[in-house]
């Protein structure tokens, strides 16, 4: 976080503090217990030491880092976080984390209601991952001889979790702009063999947007259910519509089975976080299970018993209840910190557009803007070292540095883009840049210039 964020933070964990020793005054004082002492001066050595070896990161929360999906948390998620780990509950059951729990189902509530969903089942996860696996281990239980469908370009832990679970997976091809080919993927619907279809809006490639609406109007003519890995996209549903946003996908996620989404992304929240919907609930029977001594002060519903996982941190429910809290799930709340990675993004897409020395590879679907160094001979070889190279100089910059990623593309999907390069190799790195971060927005044109000037160096 930035200086001026930092400033808010220190008073804000000063009274996260002060309002957790009240609470605790409430029980009585005990000692410490030796064994758990440890000196100030000790203490503070060793932090020192930490903060020498966090050194180590690349600068996350400046706009001039442009490269993977990283950013820290808000500074209210931060202290949201720290509120409820001083206590340390586990949201696994009412009997050891009921105050968080209760707040992990608002919680869940704004996000289906945020998706469209009315009445749902869910619950946060630690991560993307496991989010998808609970949404395929559903699905293989309500078709467990059928197979799941997913496009070339989504993430990859689909495949994995698919091989995990016993399922066939089966990847479908993308179009010239990296969507599921919706006509490829009815093909495979007619074998009968595809159960559940994942969509992708948002993929954390290029980050393109599937066809939702396409797929799930196939469901008129064919029986399976759709699964939307919205992990990295989901919340730009708030600004569905605007800023060159296709709402139609989005108004589509309504009507699918099953919705995955990751706060540690653009909610703004700490790894790990992600979270887990169903559009029915019934479905919670495939979780069924009983713990002797576990589930015995509520005759709720323990969230532990409608997860794969055990433990779960109350403190995410915490940090996500305050950020919601002060950044609602609205256009003009969260939504309008989406809206100016968006604006960042299309705006540069423009200037690369008008660039001497740099060429777009691909229109930007949200915030994720690629591109590439131009070359003479135009040709894949060489635009692949020169990418490599732009990266490299940007992040070893003694002064000034630039932080940007690559994605290889392989050499159909780049001459798919731009018919006139020279196809002398298999695929070329292009430059991709991140710009997740709102303050991505007014640093742009320091950003689009500083990575112009390493590529007119050589």
């Amino acid at each position: 976080m930035n200086i001026h964020q930092a400033a808010s933070l220190r008073t804000w964990l000063d009274r996260v503090v002060t309002n957790h020793e009240r609470w605790a005054e409430r029980f009585g004082v005990h000692p410490v217990h030796p064994s758990a002492r440890v000196s100030d001066e000790t203490v503070e050595t060793v932090l020192d030491e930490l903060a020498e070896r966090l050194g180590g990161n690349y600068p996350f929360f400046h706009p001039r880092y442009a490269g993977q999906m990283l950013k820290p948390p808000h500074p209210a998620a931060v202290a949201g976080y720290l509120a409820a780990m001083l206590i340390n509950p586990n949201n696994h059951a009412l009997d050891s984390g009921a105050a968080t729990a209760a707040m992990e189902r608002e919680i869940v509530g704004m996000l289906a209601e945020m998706f469209g969903y009315g009445t749902h089942l869910g619950h946060l996860t630690s991560s993307g991952t496991i989010a998808n696996l609970e949404a395929l281990y559903v699905a293989r239980e309500i078709h467990p001889e059928r197979g799941v469908a997913f496009s070339t370009e989504s993430h990859y832990t689909h495949a994995r979790m698919c091989h995990l679970l016993g399922m066939r997976a089966r990847p479908v091809p993308v179009d010239g702009s990296g969507r599921m080919d919706v006509t490829a993927l009815e093909d495979l619907l007619r074998t009968g063999e595809i159960g559940t279809v994942v969509v992708t809006p948002g993929t954390t490639g290029l980050g393109v947007i599937d066809p939702v609406d396409e797929v799930v109007a196939l469901k008129r003519h064919y029986d399976f259910r759709v699964h939307v890995d919205a992990a990295y996209g989901g919340f730009f549903t708030l600004i569905a519509g605007d800023h060159g946003i296709d709402p139609a996908p989005w108004q589509a996620i309504r009507h699918c089975e099953s919705i995955v989404v990751d706060p540690h992304k653009h909610g703004l929240q700490p790894y790990g976080c992600g979270a887990v919907l169903f559009a029915d609930p019934s479905v919670g029977r495939f979780y069924l299970h009983d713990s002797p001594y576990t589930y015995f002060t509520s005759d709720e519903l323990h969230l532990g018993e409608i997860s794969l996982e055990c433990s779960r941190p109350g403190a995410t429910a915490a940090a996500l209840w305050l950020t919601f809290k002060l950044l609602p799930l609205t256009r003009k709340g969260l939504g309008a910190v989406l809206a100016a990675g968006r604006r960042a993004a299309l705006r540069w897409s423009g200037l690369l557009e008008q660039s001497e020395c740099l060429d777009r590879y691909q229109a930007p679907d949200l915030d994720i803007v690629t591109y590439f160094p131009r070359t003479t001979p135009f040709a894949l070889s060489q635009i692949d070292r020169a990418a490599h190279r732009l990266m490299r100089r940007g992040m070893d910059a003694q002064d000034d540095p630039v932080y940007v990623s690559v994605l290889r593309a392989d050499a159909s999907a780049f001459a798919s883009r731009h018919p006139d390069v020279a196809v002398d190799t298999d695929g070329a790195r292009v430059v991709r840049s991140v710009l997740m971060k709102p303050e991505s927005e007014t640093f742009l044109d320091t950003l689009h210039a500083r990575i112009e000037q390493l590529v007119k160096a050589g």
